[in-house]
């Protein structure tokens, strides 16, 4: 039932979203720095991006990361869930356990129905509806 949005899956958001603004390869290390990581972490963080075909990766010199795929097409629900896998885990919200209808928390009901409707909402929300100006005051806020 856990619904989050860890560190990977908010850097690869910005990292995708800054790239489709650059429109043009750039290396991991210049990436990086623009969105408030190590050129380590941005690989670990985009090679799911790069699985589902969104994201290019070239190796090499002359190599680096370029968006391929439809900005308008990607909801922020897909990257969370190419990063960290389905958002339905079956884990209580509230207690370390499976939750379900046969064995529900005290919440259970009350959660899903809330779940469902971010869910819904978040992927109404294609990546192209994102700035990269935006993403660069939140790490401002964050720094």
């Amino acid at each position: 039932m856990r619904l989050e949005v860890t560190r990977k899956s908010d850097l690869a958001t910005k990292a995708v979203i800054e790239l489709n603004s650059l429109g043009r390869k750039t290396k991991a290390a210049e990436l990086a720095k623009r969105v408030g990581t190590t050129p380590g972490f941005l690989s670990q963080v985009l090679t799911p991006l790069v699985a589902s075909g969104w994201v290019r990766s070239e190796p090499g010199p002359t190599g680096g990361y370029s968006v391929i795929a439809d900005m308008t097409t990607i909801s922020v629900v897909d990257v969370i869930e190419a990063v960290e896998g389905p958002t339905d885990s079956g884990r209580c919200v509230l207690e370390d356990r499976s939750c379900s209808d046969a064995a529900p928390c005290v919440m259970h009901h009350a959660w899903t129905r809330a779940r469902k409707m971010l869910l819904d909402d978040l992927r109404k929300i294609p990546l192209s509806k994102l700035s990269s100006e935006a993403l660069a005051k939140a790490i401002d806020v964050k720094a």
